[in-house]
């Protein structure tokens, strides 16, 4: 069996949260801040973190306005945030399939 490079793992999008935000937004479209925090049933703090990494990396973007009197921050994927998600999926079904091949082969 052909050795897994793990190295080409892209570890902005590996975590849970950032995985989760970009598969939320890839799949809704733009999302604000309140609605990823529940959806992903996070803390403001780490979801605030999480955020900030992704719009560093590039994979998201955000817009800020004012709703009435408070602020309302909204994030939609980037292109390169899609690719990155598109990327990182398709490295995950090749981990999937080896260790389907390899289980189908011990049987």
């Amino acid at each position: 069996m052909a050795p897994i490079d793990f190295n080409g793992i892209d570890t902005a999008v590996h975590g849970p949260v950032r995985l989760g935000v970009l598969t939320a937004l890839q799949m809704d479209g733009a999302l604000d801040f309140t609605t990823l925090k529940k959806r992903l049933d996070v803390a403001d703090g780490a979801l605030g973190l999480h955020l900030r990494n992704l719009e560093e990396t590039g994979y998201v973007a955000c817009k800020k306005a004012f709703v009435g009197r408070r602020p309302k921050s909204t994030y939609k994927i980037t292109a390169v945030g899609r690719s990155a998600l598109r990327h990182y999926l398709s490295s995950m079904q090749k981990l999937i399939d080896a260790i389907e091949a390899r289980d189908a082969g011990t049987n």
